[in-house]
């Protein structure tokens, strides 16, 4: 079975494009059947590619953003998604705020996914500009998140 899941962050074009590559790229190196995607919460920047920086940044590890494009999280896909994993409790708030009535999607931080990493949270490295640290934590959480697909039947 393909676990289908969508990274969340503000603008889609640091966080969430990052955490869709590290996790395409660690599921292929697996084996781990996955369909990606991901958005922010805004719509500051749809259509744009992720932010030069951080497309840098994530290539100095081998990981490519440049295709990808910013998008903006609709209540639809809440259908579309088996789990929804955003960079923040601000984004966590602005995606339950597009739950379709019914729906049970669950709605979790990514960083859930990496226990003892010192962080509930990944730090937005457009405001911060420490594009290393975000990756450090993306990197985990990937693996965490991976390392429990890989344990369900």
């Amino acid at each position: 079975m393909t676990l289908n899941a969508i990274f969340v962050c503000l603008g889609n074009i640091c966080r969430s494009p990052a955490a869709e590559a590290v996790v395409r790229a660690k599921a292929h190196e697996r084996g781990v059947a996955v369909s990606l995607d991901s958005a922010g919460t805004g719509d500051w920047h749809v259509g744009q590619p992720p932010y030069p920086p951080m497309i840098r940044a994530a290539a100095l590890r081998g990981y490519d953003l440049a295709p990808l494009r910013a998008r903006q999280f609709l209540a639809q896909d809440f259908g579309r998604f088996d789990v929804v994993l955003v960079m923040d409790r601000a984004n966590q708030q602005a995606v339950e705020a597009l739950r379709p009535k019914g729906n049970q999607t669950p709605v979790r931080l990514f960083l859930d996914h990496a226990p003892g990493c010192g962080a509930t949270e990944v730090p937005d490295p457009y405001f911060t500009r420490d594009f290393d640290a975000a990756l450090d934590l993306i990197e985990r959480a990937a693996d965490g998140f991976l390392d429990r697909i890989a344990s369900q039947p």
